[in-house]
């Protein structure tokens, strides 16, 4: 939610201005100035990549071909997938998502990877394209860094965990008051003309979202650097320990990631791998370990479908099958399983699934299935309208602003800052909170802070811009 102008609400109930809410909305205000454009491009990105996931899917996996009688082995599809790439190596095979869609492998060179989509019947390239390169991927990247990398990452959490302090600040601001009802607060006023229209539609889309942008914000920031990375995320990922003397690697789980794809659970993208080389774990593949093996011992486990394997990279590396619904694999979290193999042995070396995960970690797992809108058709329209209301928000927010500033006024026109605001016990414990629970939060606020003690008051001419 953005600016608002003070009415009835903005008062005590005797017509008398209430200074408090004029701080919030002040507050309300400036963070708009941050927030909104990185709200706007979480929303657009969101959308794109929603719906190419959607269409094409994120890797040509819902690409149709003829149902045929019996498919081929993956190995048959391995070689000729490495045969469409001249010089390359299969890196890893993605099951069929049903019996009249393409197997895909992706294929690495000197150069990088490509993906190549096959009929399993058949065995015919019917597509090759980059891997993890296409649009959905560069959406994601603009979604999680703006191309700017780490720096990006910052800028983006900081807007994310502002972004909390707008959720509480607008359902602060159009909280019923004053001798206005809910009925006001959740239904727009449509009779309403002009300003007063515009702000009833923006209260009333704000409270309606509010609870969505939280949980998109909350699901967001546990992949932030500061946040997620340092935070909740090394606090709730799967301790490799549960493993019964099994040799580890020293890459983790988030090195089967390609880019800002997050292809690996939250909860294990941390976790170290294991290592192929010993006579650990549970026997399982007898024979020779190939990839044919390896998609038979899954489908006997009852991955039926869409699943992925990773193959061996390096003497010491495993061979990984997975199954989880942040990959698009299938809409159900609870039925995340991700197992590791020795490629020597077969030997299971690891086997996590959705109930040994935190439970921090399982509530991430529907959490960012939803985000995606991978939990079904009502996800996705559920996750289209969401992002329509936020820039909604926005645009309904400058529509507030452009019809509340003075006309030819050479300042930004924020709303008026009350000579003394009263310390509300609840207001500052709110804050204290969320500053606590969110370090980039608390940061930002302390910097707006020292901006306007140590900076404006110095300046009048700045401070009467910005005013």
């Amino acid at each position: 939610m953005s600016t608002q102008t003070p009415g009835p609400q903005a008062g005590s109930g005797n017509g008398r201005i209430n200074p408090l809410y004029f701080a919030v909305w002040r507050w309300h205000f400036y963070a708009v100035l941050y927030v909104i454009p990185f709200l706007c491009m979480l929303a657009v990105t969101g959308l794109v990549m929603l719906w190419i996931s959607y269409g094409a899917g994120i890797g040509a996996e819902r690409m149709t071909v003829p149902v045929g009688t019996v498919p081929l082995a993956p190995s048959v599809l391995q070689e000729a997938a490495e045969a469409a790439v001249p010089g390359g190596k299969a890196v890893q095979y993605v099951a069929p998502l049903a019996a009249d869609k393409v197997a895909v492998f992706a294929v690495a060179t000197g150069s990088g990877k490509t993906g190549v989509a096959l009929d399993p019947y058949t065995g015919a390239a019917v597509h090759s394209f980059p891997w993890r390169a296409g649009w959905y991927d560069f959406a994601n990247d603009i979604h999680g860094s703006l191309l700017l990398g780490t720096l990006g990452d910052r800028l983006i959490e900081a807007a994310a965990s502002l972004g909390l302090l707008l959720v509480a600040s607008g359902l602060y601001l159009h909280w019923p008051r004053g001798g206005t009802g809910w009925r006001a607060a959740l239904v727009p006023s449509v009779n309403r003309t002009g300003r007063a229209l515009w702000k009833s539609l923006h209260g009333v889309v704000g409270i309606w979202v509010s609870v969505l942008l939280v949980l998109f914000l909350i699901s967001g920031l546990s992949w932030a650097g500061i946040w997620g990375e340092k935070f909740v995320q090394a606090w709730s990922t799967f301790p490799a320990e549960k493993w019964d003397n099994v040799p580890l690697s020293d890459a983790t789980h988030a090195s089967m990631n390609h880019g800002a794809a997050k292809e690996v659970p939250w909860g294990l993208e941390q976790t170290p791998m294991p290592a192929s080389g010993s006579l650990a774990g549970q026997a399982a593949i007898a024979g020779p370990v190939t990839l044919d093996s390896v998609a038979a011992f899954a489908q006997g486990l009852g991955f039926d479908r869409r699943f992925q394997i990773n193959l061996p990279g390096g003497d010491s590396g495993v061979w990984t099958i997975s199954h989880d619904s942040m990959s698009n694999d299938g809409p159900d979290p609870a039925a995340d399983r991700t197992l590791h193999i020795d490629r020597y042995t077969g030997n299971v070396l690891a086997d996590v699934r959705y109930a040994d995960y935190s439970a921090y970690a399982k509530a991430m797992a529907w959490g960012i299935a939803f985000h995606e809108g991978d939990l079904g058709l009502w996800n996705l329209v559920l996750n289209t309208a969401f992002c329509l209301s936020v820039v909604f928000l926005a645009v309904s927010g400058l529509v507030l602003w452009w019809k509340r500033r003075p006309a030819g006024a050479p300042r930004l026109a924020a709303p008026p800052r009350p000579e003394v605001v009263p310390l509300a016990r609840g207001v500052v414990l709110i804050a204290l909170l969320l500053s606590m629970a969110f370090p980039m939060l608390g940061l930002t606020l302390l910097a707006v802070l020292a901006f306007d003690l140590l900076v404006l008051t110095g300046l009048p001419p700045l401070r009467r811009a910005l005013s």
